[in-house]
């Protein structure tokens, strides 16, 4: 019994560890995805051009990756860290 115990208990430090650092980088900044968000909107004047860099963006998919890595590393890092390395 005593084994299950401790199998429950390292389970559950397993759990909240995950959870806390997983959690982490969801709140953030978002440099990178923003950066290109914008530049996209100062790229042309044509409201249909940005558009339709705005949704190839998606389609490549250059704007999910640039979420994911600010989710994922910058984040993180400027959560940790302090300053984040996309940073303009």
């Amino acid at each position: 019994m005593r084994i299950l115990d401790r199998m429950k208990k390292h389970r559950i430090v397993a759990l909240v560890l995950f959870a806390t650092l997983s959690a982490t980088s969801c709140i953030g900044p978002n440099e990178a995805f923003n950066s290109l968000h914008s530049w996209n909107g100062e790229v042309t004047d044509q409201k249909w051009a940005q558009a339709g860099i705005h949704l190839a963006f998606w389609l490549v998919p250059a704007y999910p990756l640039c979420l994911l890595g600010d989710i994922l590393v910058f984040n993180s890092i400027e959560f940790w860290g302090g300053q984040n390395p996309v940073k303009d």
